[in-house]
């Protein structure tokens, strides 16, 4: 029978076992560690930073034609200098050889150069050679003909120039076709008719494209220089197949190839260059005169224009129209500038025919321009033209104050001549180059209108001084009147008049009504002072044209045009019936009466109501003046236009209309105010009416806020008052404020629990406790401050019952500070009783008392903190 160990036995061998578990667990994860290490592939080693490779900063071409450039420009100079400097010691014969020889061989160097394929070198030899034609040209100019005119000279030299660099280019790029009939297969191949071989070698190098004829692809170029790359592919436009792609869906179809031999770029338009000297230098040689030289511009512009239209060489196109802009600008100047001297019909007439043919280059290069933009340009400046030489011709045969209206009626007849037979682009550039006309007209007539507009305004310094001869002093008063300005309102009314059936297009066609209303306002509003009417005349003009734009705007659409051209029309009108006193009231009123009228309509209540409170205020001061009042006694007539406003702002629904009505109330409200500054017992008394009429306002619930304003008025009068019965005591001014600030935070609080008695008594109690107190300190007498102490005290007291902050703080510092100042005089005999030595001693007792109960009074001071925290 086996012995059962004792427990400590058994914990020993407990112990032993879960120690060797241990070490075995141990040996396993080591293992194991081992065994993921071993298993896991190998890091792979980072290769080094790769370092971008430099990329070159220019291409090939560029610097290929860099150096191409620059070797030609420095062949030329030295070209130029042994032309000038270095052949001296050579005869007429050597010089004629060596300069023709160099010539020749410059020239027929770029044909092995195309051959080839290098057209970049052929082009900079090409330039070379054209440079040395020019020395030819001097050369055969100094050595053969040295007395013949140096301008003739170069004008024909010029000419023959241009014609030989464009004959060089035509013959040198002269295409050549070679008839080659090929195969498609063979076309794929290389060989005509031979499919599956190759390419012959090019120029002789050996080198053979790498085609083959199994299978559809594509064809290898032809890398010969004296064919053009372009031609190897033939679109059928049956099969949509190119002819040579190498297809067998094309096989056995024959076709011609071209060989065409590439072209110089630069002889053509070095050509056009030239050509642009010879008319211009032949009319400075002839001396025929400014007119001979720009009909040389334009006749030679016209020649570019032409070229710029019919070429398709782009390059050619570019210089031709340089040309046809900068020669034709030039001659359009000089041309308009010989029409602007001309003295006579005759000169006139000469510098018109040169305005017109320009005109017609740039009609007829408008027609034939693709471009809208481009076309629509040129019209413009083609009816610009034609408007100033017709314009020229009558200005010499009218008087002076004619050529603006002149110039107008040609701007006019463009509208005319637009039909719709001419193309689109025409069409608008005749019809802007019209507008521009006009626009200038009206620019011209603008100043009139400004002085007829603005000079009235000075009548204001002179009221009522006499009423003038006529109705341009009244407008001018003693300034200088424009020179030929009585054409302005015929200029105005036509442009007015074509401006409405020249405009069509709906977007525009509101635009247009309002630009033709507002000329047509301008030519009736200076009528009067261009043609020097009687003032009365001028005056009813005025008055009339006001009537009519306001009833022109209770009619047609609502718009802001008329209403703002009457407004403007009755202010000019009422500065110049300052001249006269019956005049003035009797406008005054006429125009009150008249915005009074036209303010109900809708749309117009915004301008009419405040206008005609506006001159029924002006007319109040105006009657008070004539009937001897002084401003103060003015002021009461004053305030009759406040009370109508507030009236009438109660009556309209229009929010805008109220809102101008009132603004124009409180302005006369402050008129009145103004006029009454020198008599404070007419101020008080105009103030109290205003705070009647605001108050009266405030009932209005939409106006609840104006109540402010009425109690600040109020305010304002009492004290008003009381400066002018000469009381000098702050009581008699804060009290009325302090008890009607109480009465509304009573209310205020009574309505909202939440109210802080801050905010709703301290405002009241501060307006008459704080100036009191000030009076206090400096009053030498006993009633003030008991009087002072006393509603302190019962301020205080009030804010301890009801437990309210603002009370009780105001009034209990109130207290303490009028208690010190009764207390005063005795502390300082005390202090002056006392030694010196007690000042320091009381001191540094106090500051020992208080450390002491520092912690006592900081549990006190809370205490009262949470007291006051809980009182309202």
């Amino acid at each position: 029978m086996s012995q059962i160990p004792s427990p400590a036995e058994e914990l020993r061998l407990l112990d032993s076992e879960l120690r060797r578990l241990d070490a075995r667990r141990a040996v396993l994860l080591t293992r194991r560690a081992w065994l993921v290490r071993a298993l896991q592939p190998p890091p792979a080693r980072s290769a080094p930073p790769a370092f971008p490779a430099l990329r070159p900063e220019t291409t090939a071409p560029g610097v290929q034609n860099a150096l191409l450039l620059l070797g030609g420009i420095l062949l030329t100079v030295a070209a130029v200098a042994f032309t000038l400097v270095g052949w001296g010691h050579l005869g007429i014969t050597g010089r004629s050889l060596v300069l023709g020889a160099v010539t020749l061989a410059t020239l027929g160097a770029p044909v092995p150069l195309l051959r080839r394929g290098l057209r970049s070198t052929a082009e900079s030899l090409a330039g070379l050679g054209l440079a040395l034609t020019v020395l030819d040209a001097y050369a055969l100019y100094a050595v053969a003909l040295p007395r013949t005119d140096g301008v003739a000279y170069a004008a024909l030299a010029s000419a023959v120039l241009a014609a030989v660099w464009a004959a060089y280019e035509l013959a040198m790029g002269a295409p050549r076709r070679t008839p080659e009939p090929r195969t498609a297969t063979a076309a794929a191949s290389g060989i005509p008719g031979i499919p599956g071989t190759s390419e012959p070698s090019v120029a002789g190098t050996g080198e053979h494209p790498a085609t083959s004829g199994t299978g559809p692809r594509e064809a290898a170029p032809d890398s010969r220089p004296d064919r053009d790359i372009s031609a190897d592919t033939d679109i059928d436009t049956a099969t949509g197949t190119g002819m040579g792609s190498g297809t067998s869906s094309g096989a056995g179809r024959q076709r011609a190839t071209p060989a065409v031999r590439p072209s110089l770029r630069l002889p053509l338009p070095a050509a056009v260059v030239a050509a642009q000297l010879p008319l211009l230098l032949w009319a400075v040689a002839t001396v025929a005169g400014a007119h001979a030289v720009t009909a040389a511009l334009l006749v030679t512009a016209a020649f570019d224009a032409v070229l710029a239209l019919r070429t398709p060489l782009k390059s050619v196109r570019v210089v031709a129209a340089a040309g046809a802009y900068g020669l034709g600008g030039w001659g359009t100047l000089a041309a308009g500038w010989l029409s602007w001297t001309a003295v006579g019909p005759s000169a006139a007439a000469r510098a018109a025919a040169l305005l017109l043919l320009a005109a017609s280059i740039a009609l007829t290069a408008a027609w034939g321009t693709p471009k809208p933009g481009v076309a629509t340009g040129t019209a413009t400046a083609g009816g610009l033209i034609t408007v100033v030489a017709f314009g020229g011709v009558l200005r010499t045969c009218l008087p002076g104050e004619w050529t603006v209206p002149g110039h107008l009626a040609c701007g006019i007849a463009l509208l005319a001549v637009a039909r719709p037979g001419l193309p689109a682009p025409v069409r608008r550039g005749l019809a802007l180059a019209s507008g521009c006309v006009g626009a200038l007209a009206v620019a011209w007539a603008l100043p009139v209108v400004v002085i007829t507009l603005l000079g009235p305004v000075g009548r204001a310094g002179s009221v009522w001084s006499g009423a003038p001869a006529n109705a341009r002093d009244a407008v001018t008063g003693g300034l200088p009147w424009p020179s030929d300005a009585v054409t302005a309102p015929l200029v105005l009314a036509l442009v007015a008049a074509v401006l409405v059936p020249a405009v069509r297009a709906a977007a525009w066609r509101s635009h247009a009504l309002a630009c033709a209303l507002t000329l047509t306002w301008a030519t009736v509003f200076v009528l009067p002072a261009a043609l020097e009417l009687p003032y009365v005349a001028g005056l009813s003009v005025h008055g009339l044209t006001t009537l009519a734009l306001l009833v022109s705007a209770r009619r047609a659409h609502p718009s802001v045009t008329a209403p703002v051209l009457a407004l403007l029309t009755s202010l000019s009108l009422a500065f110049l019936a300052l001249a006269s006193e019956t005049a003035t009231l009797a406008v005054l009123a006429a125009l009150a009466v008249l915005f009074a009228a036209a303010a109900p309509r809708p749309g117009l209540g915004p301008v009419a109501a405040p206008a005609a409170l506006g001159y029924a205020t002006a007319l109040a001061c105006a009657a008070g003046a004539s009937l001897g009042l002084q401003p103060q006694h003015t002021a009461l007539l004053v305030l009759i236009v406040p009370v109508t406003a507030a009236l009438l702002a109660a009556r309209v629904e229009d929010g805008a209309t109220t809102v101008s009505i009132e603004v124009t109330g409180a302005l006369a409200g402050l008129l009145a105010i103004a006029l009454t500054v020198t008599e404070p017992a007419v101020l008080a008394t105009v103030l109290a009416l205003c705070g009647v009429i605001a108050a009266g306002t405030a009932v209005r619930e939409d106006r609840r806020a104006v109540g402010y304003a009425a109690g600040a008025l109020f305010v304002l009068a009492a004290w008003v008052r009381l400066a002018a019965w000469g009381v000098g005591s702050p009581e008699a001014y804060t009290l009325p404020v302090t008890a009607p600030a109480l009465l509304v935070g009573t209310f205020r609080r009574r309505a909202d629990t939440t109210v802080s008695s801050w905010t709703a008594y301290a405002p009241g109690l501060s307006v008459t406790l704080v100036p009191s107190l000030f009076a206090a300190w400096g009053d030498a007498h006993w009633s003030r401050p008991l009087l002072l102490g006393a509603a302190a005290l019962a301020v205080t007291l009030l804010g301890a019952r009801h437990r309210l902050q603002a009370p009780l703080v105001l009034g209990g510092t109130v207290l303490v500070l009028d208690a010190l100042h009764e207390l005063a005089p005795y502390i300082v005999q005390v202090v002056d009783a006392l030694p010196r030595w007690t000042p320091p001693a009381l001191a540094g007792l106090l500051l020992i008392t208080l450390g002491a109960t520092y912690e006592q009074r900081i549990r006190d001071a809370r205490r009262v903190r949470e007291v006051l925290g809980r009182m309202d």
